[in-house]
């Protein structure tokens, strides 16, 4: 028996504007409220509200043999309830069914783990309150920020008392192993991970409008299939991916709507299927071995590390001059200023300053607000000298943010600039 999981995740930044060295000190109000709430209301119309409508009319439809798992950040739940009400509620109509699962993660989708664990640990019990408050419940699983997971992570996170971890199923970890079990971290006692099929996810992800791909058109038959075959070498298909796959990445006219609406009836036809949330999955099977992850691994690009994030020499300035605010700011007691700067720990402001290209690059531009990293760049570090600032007038002392006026002088040479 193979139990489907079908897991999606829903996150959009508080988008930073182009904030120029004439505004520091001028100005504290460092994020495009426009932009933001376009991006939110344009998602809302092609995403959120169509995909949440078919999710729950198949609930209804399959009389609760389907089922789905989410985690969503805090800082879009926060631009839901400023922007788009109606999307808010249509997630808690799909939480009152009882069929749909909510997981952790960090509130502001940031990379604090890396960082500072207390910030990290802040964050995730943040994310904890908002979700009882608005869906009713407490999440028992977790994800970090892009799936970011390594072994000292799942220990971590198994001593904050998750019974599960997602993680890529990524071929360098597993080896000759199959993604379709669960697995025990080392140097954990009982947390359980569950691995992303990146195959078959991305196959529905990335591949699905893709008319050079020679499997092109993906029909529900065919999937339906290669997720068949899993059955007697398996226990699970983790299905983990963007859910602005539907209708964003994957625009309407592709068929992908119509392929989600048929996909739970085609594998709910085989007998040995059936649909579980993440927590079902971690209790319903036993580890059927370790997974031993010493480097750290994300979902993110090819190489499915931290290079998306972490990658160059702009990106390291920007990250570490952030978190050496980290004190300075919590002790300052100003909630707006603490607020900012949890902000600007969202992992997408690092994601905009990636120069990675070739395979990555037309990711990297995807909702990205820059013409370059590198003016991605100067912007956030311009907003880090006005935090500054702010800081000093409250009496708060903080080492200078370094002049950022040629991030090239810090940085590789343009060649490798994502046009």
């Amino acid at each position: 028996m193979v139990s489907v999981c079908l897991y999606f995740h829903v996150h959009q930044p508080y988008r930073l504007a182009k904030y120029n060295v004439f505004d520091i000190g001028q100005k504290h109000d460092y994020f495009d409220g426009k932009k933001n709430k376009d991006i939110i209301h344009k998602v809302a119309k092609k995403c959120y509200l169509p995909m949440n409508k078919l999710l729950l009319d198949l609930i209804k439809q399959h009389d609760g043999k389907f089922k789905v798992s989410f985690s969503v950040s805090g800082v879009i739940l926060e631009q839901f309830e400023q922007y788009a009400p109606a999307v808010l509620q249509s997630f808690k109509d799909l939480a009152a069914t009882g069929h749909v699962e909510f997981v952790a993660e960090t509130y502001y989708h940031s990379l604090a783990y890396l960082f500072s664990k207390q910030e990290f640990e802040e964050q995730v019990r943040m994310q904890e309150r908002k979700i009882k408050r608005l869906f009713g419940q407490q999440p028992k699983v977790f994800r970090n920020t892009e799936l970011i997971f390594n072994n000292e992570s799942a220990n971590y996170v198994e001593k904050m008392g998750y019974q599960a971890i997602l993680a890529e199923g990524a071929d360098h970890v597993l080896g000759w192993r199959s993604p379709n079990f669960l697995y025990k971290p080392v140097y954990t006692n009982n947390i359980k991970a569950l691995l992303k099929n990146y195959k078959l996810s991305d196959d529905i992800a990335f591949r699905f409008g893709n008319k050079g791909w020679n499997e092109y058109p993906l029909s529900v038959h065919k999937f339906a299939q290669w997720l068949n075959a899993t059955n007697g070498n398996g226990h699970t298909v983790n299905l983990f991916m963007d859910y602005e796959t539907f209708g964003e990445h994957q625009w309407e006219d592709t068929g992908i709507f119509e392929f989600m609406r048929h996909l739970p009836g085609e594998l709910l036809k085989h007998p040995d299927n059936q649909f579980k949330t993440v927590s079902e999955v971690a209790s319903s099977y036993e580890p059927v071995g370790m997974i031993d992850a010493h480097n750290f691994v994300s979902w993110a690009d090819v190489e499915r590390d931290l290079s998306a994030w972490l990658g160059n020499p702009i990106q390291d300035n920007a990250t570490k001059q952030l978190y050496a605010f980290e004190a300075a700011v919590k002790a300052s007691g100003d909630a707006q200023l603490i607020e900012d700067w949890r902000k600007l720990t969202t992992s997408d402001h690092f994601y905009y300053m990636c120069t990675k290209w070739f395979n990555d690059g037309d990711v990297h531009k995807y909702f990205n607000p820059y013409d370059s990293p590198y003016e991605g760049f100067i912007s956030f570090m311009n907003v880090l000298n006005d935090i500054a600032i702010r800081l000093r007038d409250k009496g708060v002392e903080v080492a200078t943010v370094p002049d950022v006026k040629n991030p090239l002088k810090i940085s590789e040479q343009p060649s490798t600039l994502v046009e």
